[in-house]
């Protein structure tokens, strides 16, 4: 069986590493597996690049560039959306043409425009598409956070300076759904139940099948370190280590001011003492004032790459806590169980597939910095073991996923004429 892995990059990005970890253990699992990317940042003979550098570079400034005129010429929300005008056409491609099955992922700024999608459909190969974010269910945003018109038609939208009935996100709704309108042999994949419940209520995506399979998570790759060793390795004596990290920690919808709010109710309250905790800052950082709302001792890390660094960070912390307004699977919260740390994180998104409500870690009210403390104080008091905390992640290993998407390929192509 070969499967063509699409992705916009091979590393850069969290559905990136997704994407890499699944071609690598179905290739594991004995399928032949490769990648293709329109930004290659290895030498992996398994990965390939479609198109030129031009061609890339073209098809991502072209794109923001409609958008940026569209939005009166700010770059307020530049990179919020995607409207997939254009892109490179993979079906030429000899990758594409071996392909048994064509397992789209997360393809915009500039990959795949919606006419290259819709060549795609229209070649007869099965294609499955893992969701990501709701991109695919919505007109142009990848996170719509409260807004519903997804589920009848998109318009107004917020994330335009001059939203109405006609704007941008109305005619790419419109193309989408004469994209999705055809049959195809397509199926949708979500990497969490949150996320597909909100895909079968669109009104793109509703009348398609839309699995569930969440991502490859390599237990191998992260590893416990005894707790006192790796504060000692990290210059931490503080009784109470509290570990948080994004690619980007100061972006609104990662709720990093919850975080600071549910510390400083801890504080406060005198539930915690103030010189007993430390906070554990990885990821980067736009605006740095925010940093000035932490109202405990703090060490910002910076970005960190490497597993082996990020399993230090979570065995060192005793609670990982992801205060995000949603999250569409919670790649931080598996990382930090595997490397026994007490996730802490608000409920009503994907994090509830991760999480058993105290059992392996603490669901928060959503958007609730007391009940976020709340869930930080209980880790904090009686912690599950760290084996415990270890064996919840053993779902999403690269056997078990693999074996998962190896049945459904299987499935689609038992359905395939002959």
């Amino acid at each position: 069986m070969k499967v063509l892995i699409v992705n916009t990059s091979e590393r850069s990005g969290g559905a990136a590493v997704a994407a890499k970890r699944l071609s690598e253990a179905l290739a594991h699992h004995g399928m032949e597996a490769r990648m293709l990317v329109m930004n290659r940042q290895t030498d992996a003979p398994e990965v390939l690049q479609a198109g030129t550098w031009l061609q890339a570079k073209w098809s991502f400034v072209y794109e923001r560039l409609v958008i940026w005129l569209h939005n009166l010429l700010s770059r307020t929300n530049l990179f919020k959306v995607s409207i997939a005008n254009t892109g490179i056409d993979i079906t030429r491609t000899e990758a594409f043409r071996q392909a048994d099955i064509i397992h789209l992922n997360w393809v915009n700024q500039g990959f795949l425009s919606i006419k290259g999608i819709g060549r795609i459909l229209r070649s007869g190969k099965p294609v499955v598409w893992t969701m990501h974010d709701m991109w695919e269910m919505t007109a142009i945003c990848h996170h719509a956070y409260d807004c519903c018109r997804y589920q009848s038609d998109c318009h107004d939208c917020p994330f335009l300076r001059r939203p109405g009935r006609h704007d941008l996100s109305a005619k790419v709704f419109r193309q989408k759904r004469q994209l999705l309108g055809a049959d195809a042999p397509l199926t949708f994949v979500a990497v969490s139940e949150w996320l597909a419940d909100r895909g079968r209520s669109s009104a793109l995506t509703g009348r398609w099948p839309i699995e569930v399979i969440p991502n490859v998570f390599s237990l191998s790759s992260f590893t416990i370190t005894a707790r006192s060793e790796a504060r000692r390795q990290l210059g931490i004596d503080e009784a109470h280590v509290i570990a948080f990290g994004a690619a980007r920690i100061d972006d609104p919808i990662k709720g990093f001011t919850y975080l600071c709010q549910a510390l400083r109710i801890l504080v406060q309250s005198g539930r915690v003492g103030q010189s007993a905790m430390r906070l554990l800052l990885f990821g980067g950082v736009k605006d740095t004032s925010v940093l000035n709302q932490i109202p405990i001792p703090y060490t910002h890390l910076g970005y960190i790459a490497d597993e082996r660094s990020l399993s230090l960070v979570y065995s060192a912390a005793s609670v990982t806590v992801s205060s995000s307004l949603y999250e569409t699977f919670g790649q931080t919260l598996i990382e930090a169980l595997a490397c026994g740390s007490v996730p802490v994180s608000f409920d009503g998104s994907g994090q509830a597939d991760i999480i058993h409500h105290l059992q392996n870690g603490y669901l928060a009210h959503r958007l609730s910095a007391q009940s976020l403390a709340d869930g930080i104080e209980w880790a904090l008091a009686a912690p599950p073991a760290q084996s415990q905390l270890r064996a919840s992640v053993a779902c999403f290993s690269e056997d078990v996923v693999a074996e998962r998407y190896a049945n459904l390929y299987r499935r689609l192509l038992g359905r395939r004429p002959v």
